[in-house]
């Protein structure tokens, strides 16, 4: 088993946060977002079945696509199908907007490292419009001058380019960048980006807290683990071990 301990003090430049579940609990609804996105799916045209409701929605809408095109769908249709797909996420999204709180720690976290230079980034698959409503809520909207949604254009996470624009807008090179996530997408992301990713386990009232370990962030490419955001700040070197 490998060391979740991070083994290295570069200097780092820009950290890059993913949103929900690591800087914010909402508890989204994704049972009845995926759940959605099937039945628009084959409303459009896909055929009954052939989309799982176990899927990530990504993957779900990857293979939509595909479908639709490979069937010879009209683009009147596939237009149709992503623009309301996308519309009834967005609204099931803001749903969760009322019960959404800081992830304990984050405030703290986040007033140190800009209070230390660091350049700070947000790469999220929630809507601008909730990522940024999250923010302002949560009292964490001061320290993200950087942010990239699923609603800015071009490739959206976990494709690798989503933070590879993003950084590139934050002027920090790829060898002094972090990326920070509580979910296997995010590794995904900033491995295949060739970006230094620490995991973050998730929150106990996380329903994925059952299932995400260490040891399997750490098979998909994290370079550290941290259970908690106070112990990730004393990982980064900006806070002393918590007194037990």
């Amino acid at each position: 088993m490998r060391d979740p301990e991070p083994h290295f003090l570069e200097p780092l430049l820009g950290i890059v946060f993913d949103l929900d579940g690591t800087l914010v609990l909402s508890h989204h609804d994704f049972g009845r977002m995926r759940a959605e996105v099937v039945r628009l799916a084959e409303r459009s045209g896909v055929t009954p079945g052939h989309l799982s409701v176990d899927d990530p929605i990504h993957k779900i809408v990857e293979a939509a696509r595909e479908e639709l095109r490979t069937s010879g769908a009209p683009d009147a249709v596939f237009y149709r199908f992503e623009a309301e797909y996308q519309h009834r996420v967005d609204a099931i999204e803001l749903e969760a907007l009322p019960r959404t709180t800081p992830r304990s720690g984050a405030g703290d976290l986040l007033a140190t490292l800009s209070g230390r230079g660091f350049r700070l980034g947000l790469l999220t698959r929630s809507s601008e419009e909730f990522a940024r409503r999250a923010l302002l809520r949560t009292g964490l909207d001061p320290y993200f001058r950087y942010l990239r949604s699923r609603s800015a254009p071009g490739p959206a996470k976990p494709s690798p380019e989503a933070l590879l624009l993003l950084l590139k807008d934050m002027g920090v090179p790829l060898d002094r960048a972090l990326y920070v996530g509580d979910h296997l997408l995010d590794a995904e992301c900033a491995t295949r980006a060739q970006v230094r990713f620490y995991g973050i386990l998730p929150d106990p009232s996380d329903s994925a807290a059952a299932t995400m370990t260490a040891d399997r962030f750490l098979a998909g490419g994290a370079s550290a683990v941290a259970p908690d955001l106070p112990e990730l700040a004393r990982q980064l070197n900006v806070a002393k071990a918590p007194t037990p």
